[in-house]
């Protein structure tokens, strides 16, 4: 992530390793904040669980990025932490880098900027579960993240990851998915899902 060398170096020393199975946790909500983490390989999630224990995923992290950088500055963390699938990450302490932050002014950049993006995904996510049609959900995260030419959006991962982060249950998201399919809006290809349909459809 860093394009900083000097900042690297100041961090290298205390840098360390750790490897999660699918499912563990990395931190658990309310643990004290104490690490900062990046992803080396993997995809791991912030999730947290409603009163009636309905899961929602609140951000994926994925290689190259932090994760739960937002928290840099609280005590605790206000959700879970938990790998996707089995991740790498790289661990530093939270008082060396932000010691690190400090000396360097271009990696504290390089990090307002990636918060920047993060604020701006989460906008977007909002604005995605604030409608309610399922099929309307998944035709707008679609058309949001189509490349003009091909209108193809990349899936990393598998759909029930993307289902959780649009807010869908499988099951929901997978008759929407289809139904879609049937009309003729959407294909399913190796390289992701392409919208057909012209927008609005």
């Amino acid at each position: 992530m860093w394009n900083t060398e000097a900042f690297q170096d100041r961090l290298r020393p205390f840098a360390s390793e750790r490897e999660l199975t699918r499912g563990e946790h990395l931190f658990r909500q309310g643990d004290p904040i104490a690490t900062v983490f990046e992803v080396l390989a993997g995809r791991l999630r912030l999730v947290r669980r409603t009163i009636d224990d309905h899961l929602v995923v609140l951000h994926t992290a994925r290689e190259g990025e932090l994760f739960a950088e937002s928290t840099l500055f609280a005590e605790a963390y206000h959700c879970d932490g938990v790998a996707a699938v089995p991740s790498r990450v790289r661990t530093y302490p939270k008082r060396e880098f932000i010691a690190a932050l400090r000396a360097t002014p271009e990696a504290w950049e390089q990090l307002a900027e990636r918060l920047a993006h993060d604020l701006q995904r989460l906008r977007t996510q909002l604005e995605l579960r604030n409608i309610r049609s399922a099929r309307e959900r998944v035709l707008q995260y679609l058309w949001l993240n189509a490349g003009a030419a091909e209108r193809t959006v990349p899936i990393a991962g598998d759909l029930q990851e993307l289902a959780a982060d649009l807010g869908l249950t499988r099951e929901s998201f997978y008759r929407t998915l289809a139904g879609l399919e049937s009309e003729g809006g959407v294909a399913r290809t190796d390289q992701g899902i392409v919208l057909k349909a012209s927008w609005p459809a």
